[in-house]
């Protein structure tokens, strides 16, 4: 039955993109991770997958839990017909600030990818080459959007774990950069690692 309630649940998010599969577009979706943490990069996914197969699995990568999300981003990968991803580091983001740099991201995401609509999360006048549909809440209304949600998602946690390795003092492993009271705890003792985003922290270190 679990499985049954995926596809329906699937094939109802699909709808979106149905209508420009319907008229041989090739449509992306396009999502990004990390504008809320207090270090590392955001990340932009942009993300083409095909009418058929559809992957169950595929929904807001909030509502996965983080084994089944890298599960499903193997599954994306293997079957996209194209991923392009965008970062921008915690520099550029102190620079030009969260919403540039996530455009800035998503620009460069987009370019990897030859489609000729972009359904994009929220975010409006990128200036891509193709019809440009923001779309509140996305990653809940568009199979390729959630599609790209999860590979937003996954390819920053990973930059996370690295940043652990480098950084351990900080719990970047469990927090994934995120205001826990544990991080900020961290920071306000040790100041911050040279990754963290000074134009995040000022409520936290001077």
């Amino acid at each position: 039955m679990a499985r049954i309630d995926r596809e329906a649940k699937v094939r109802l998010l699909a709808q979106t993109d149905a209508a420009f599969w319907a008229q041989g577009t090739v449509v992306a979706g396009m999502d990004e991770a990390g504008r809320g943490p207090l270090l590392g990069s955001v990340v932009a996914a942009c993300v083409v997958m095909p009418e058929t197969p559809l992957l169950p699995w595929v929904d807001d990568s909030k509502k996965l839990s983080e084994k089944r999300r890298e599960q499903v981003y193997e599954e994306i990968m293997a079957t996209a017909l194209y991923v392009g991803v965008g970062i921008a580091t915690a520099q550029e983001i102190d620079e030009i600030n969260i919403l540039e740099a996530t455009r800035k991201a998503m620009r460069e995401a987009a370019a990897q990818v030859p489609a000729e609509v972009f359904l994009i999360d929220a975010v409006k006048n990128l200036g891509l080459k193709g019809l440009e549909v923001p779309m509140i809440k996305g990653d809940a209304t568009s199979y390729n959007i959630a599609a790209a949600s999860i590979v937003a998602k996954v390819t920053r946690d990973r930059q996370m774990l690295a940043l652990d390795a480098r950084y351990p003092d900080y719990g970047i492993a469990r927090n994934k950069g995120y205001g826990t009271p544990e991080h900020i705890d961290t920071l306000r003792r040790l100041g911050p690692c040279p990754e963290h985003r000074r134009s995040f922290i000022g409520h936290f270190w001077p």
